[in-house]
């Protein structure tokens, strides 16, 4: 194997990695970089599943029409061979998260991914980024004779070490490099402790880990002695704590080693919250929420519906700008009152002038949903069997509707009754879609008998060890 085939080797196992462990942690997600691997080399793209199409104009202009980014390799980067990578941050480019770097072995990368609308926080995800970036710089400098191909399985499996990456970066610009607070056996203990059952129930309330020096300016409400605090790995007894704080606006106190005791909710300077709301729970740090955890995992999802294909709808609707915020508002309020309460509901929204007839519980005087205790009461009507028929005004026209229509293509057995209603009811009405949120999460938004997704099912590509084209190439179509 000559020397550019095995950089294509080692850049196309990194990618393959990256992008599945990616996908795992984010739903499903595309992978790119942009590199030179020496001062004088061209600038190659590897973007098998087109990431970056869409960008071209920007990266004409950095990269081809300016040579600024040919910086000298940092004197730290450039005088080990295997050791540092000098980080280059995010370009901060719509829909994607970019991270990349320079070191002895690879004279510039960027790789780049996608920017999910419902992730917590994209920290994690370019703690991903700088990983891949310096395993290329480091199987690079290993060269043909070491290369052991691993990079792609460390990239796979990487999710909680970026969610620690993220903590510890945090937790280092605020409280400085001095700290004991232990990341790896808190993750550890969050995921053990949300997988514990007790009395036929998963566990619900907030566990506060602060750093010890921090513990005297806690405000307890019961302190432990020092003897009688519970060790955070006995989970079994964490998770019989966390009921006396369950559905209270109190919290469990950590060292991260054991259980010091119970306070009411108060922000130290820094501070980490594991917030347990039965089968999953959410990872806050004082900057705000990093991830959500669920079934042993963490994951990047705020858990709550994004909605994007509602809004591209208004917008294609032409309603004006504030009559369709306020109808985005209204729905998506609705959408998450039924996500939060674990029941499936369904809204038919209506821009036809009258609207359709549906068979249901008409209402005289149509609600105005722009009113917050009628938006209150169309949350509770939601819960009744049937749907909520919304119009293009704001109003809701009744509940408990029933969604008829002649069977169609785009029906899924595999799906339940309110999915195959909507497909059926829509095919044969124009000027409607249907927002349908089942009992266990997903949402789908349904016009013209089709489901609209929010992201495309993305094709695995193979990506061998062939030269990927240079920039210029790429963009001009090559």
């Amino acid at each position: 194997m000559n020397k550019d085939r095995f950089i294509c080797q080692c850049i196309s196992d990194t990618l393959d990695g990256l992008r599945d462990g990616l996908s795992h942690f984010s739903g499903p997600s595309r992978a790119a970089l942009i590199y030179a691997v020496r001062p004088k080399d061209p600038v190659r793209i590897h973007d098998p599943q087109g990431l970056l199409r869409g960008h071209e104009p920007f990266f004409k202009e950095r990269f081809l029409d300016s040579r600024q980014w040919r910086e000298p390799v940092p004197q730290a980067a450039g005088r080990q061979k295997f050791g540092h990578v000098a980080p280059k941050k995010n370009l901060q480019l719509t829909g994607l998260i970019s991270f990349g770097g320079r070191s002895g072995s690879v004279y510039y990368q960027m790789w780049f991914t996608e920017h999910h609308p419902d992730m917590c926080s994209i920290g994690p995800t370019e703690r991903w980024l700088e990983h891949a970036a310096w395993r290329l710089s480091h199987d690079i400098a290993n060269e043909q004779e070491l290369y052991t191909g691993i990079s792609g399985a460390f990239l796979r499996e990487y999710a909680t070490h970026a969610v620690r990456d993220h903590i510890i970066d945090e937790m280092n610009v605020i409280l400085g490099w001095d700290t004991d607070l232990r990341v790896y056996p808190i993750l550890d203990a969050i995921l053990c402790i949300s997988r514990t059952i007790e009395e036929g129930s998963w566990a619900r309330g907030q566990l506060l880990f602060v750093e010890r020096r921090l513990i005297p300016t806690m405000s307890f409400i019961a302190k432990f002695p020092k003897n009688e605090q519970v060790a955070l790995y006995n989970f079994k007894h964490v998770r019989k704590l966390l009921l006396a704080v369950e559905n209270s606006s109190r919290q469990l106190v950590s060292d991260g080693r054991s259980i010091m005791g119970i306070a009411e909710r108060q922000t130290p300077i820094f501070s980490l919250t594991a917030d347990f709301c039965g089968g999953h729970g959410f990872l806050r740090s004082t900057g705000g929420e990093i991830c959500s955890f669920s079934d042993g995992n963490f994951k990047s999802t705020t858990r709550r519906a994004n909605l994007v294909q509602v809004e591209e709808i208004l917008l294609e609707a032409d309603l004006g700008a504030s009559n369709g915020n306020a109808l985005f508002k209204i729905i998506s309020e609705l959408v998450h009152s039924a996500e939060q309460l674990k029941h499936g509901c369904t809204l038919v929204v209506d821009f036809n002038d009258p609207p359709v007839h549906i068979s249901g519980q008409k209402i005289e005087c149509p609600l105005d949903l722009g009113q917050p205790h009628l938006l209150d009461l169309a949350k509770s009507l939601a819960r009744v069997d049937g749907a909520l028929h919304i119009s293009k005004e704001n109003r809701l026209l009744g509940f408990a509707c029933l969604l008829d229509g002649r069977t169609v293509p785009g029906e899924d057995r595999a799906r339940g009754a309110r999915f195959n209603s909507a497909v059926r009811f829509t095919a044969a009405h124009k000027g409607i879609f249907v927002v349908v949120v089942s009992a266990d999460r997903p949402v789908s938004v349904i016009q013209d008998g089709v489901e609209i997704l929010a992201q495309c099912q993305l094709n695995h590509m193979a990506t061998g060890t062939v030269s990927p084209p240079t920039l210029e190439d790429w963009i001009n179509g090559a």
